[in-house]
């Protein structure tokens, strides 16, 4: 089992145990967001722990996109409660990166590309620099952040 697996059932459980509603709720709906992961597809598998964190990248963006549209919708409450469990979430993914990091993964990943066409990509080969980035990046950023500092390199 990943190990991240194992940690959110450990701290599910102590979150029941102190009766701690919204990070109940939280690690519930991840664990059955990971759960429906591990199930999806023709044959039920374990997922790596950056297979795990893919999916709680997924269940935070969820929550912040109710949040979003429940505040629109005049509902703060329920707004309140999404960003909540998005917090509590978000304490089990890696650290973001800052733009500075993200412009020099950004870079790196332009160089590599570079290096494999033999010429400066431009917006027609943002997809692979984005491919590249993506994979440097892992997780700590979102990918509307990245998407913008690659198309801000190729472009500038």
């Amino acid at each position: 089992m990943a190990e991240l697996k194992a940690r959110l059932q450990a701290d599910l459980a102590a979150a029941m145990k102190d009766r701690a509603t919204t990070k109940v709720a939280a690690l519930r709906m991840a664990l059955t967001g990971i759960t429906n992961e591990e199930v999806a597809g023709s044959s039920a598998r374990e997922l790596s722990d950056d297979e795990v964190l893919r999916v709680l990248t997924r269940e935070v963006k969820k929550r912040k996109e109710a949040a979003e549209a429940f505040t629109t919708g005049n509902r703060p409450e329920r707004a309140e409660t999404e960003l909540a469990e998005a917090e509590v979430l978000g304490e089990y993914l890696p650290s973001q990166l800052d733009d500075a990091e993200l412009e020099g993964l950004v870079a790196q990943a332009v160089t590599e590309v570079t290096e494999q066409l033999g010429e400066a990509p431009g917006m027609r080969q943002m997809g692979q620099v984005m491919k590249a980035a993506n994979a440097k990046v892992a997780g700590r950023a979102e990918g509307g952040r990245v998407a913008a500092a690659v198309r801000a390199k190729l472009q500038g």
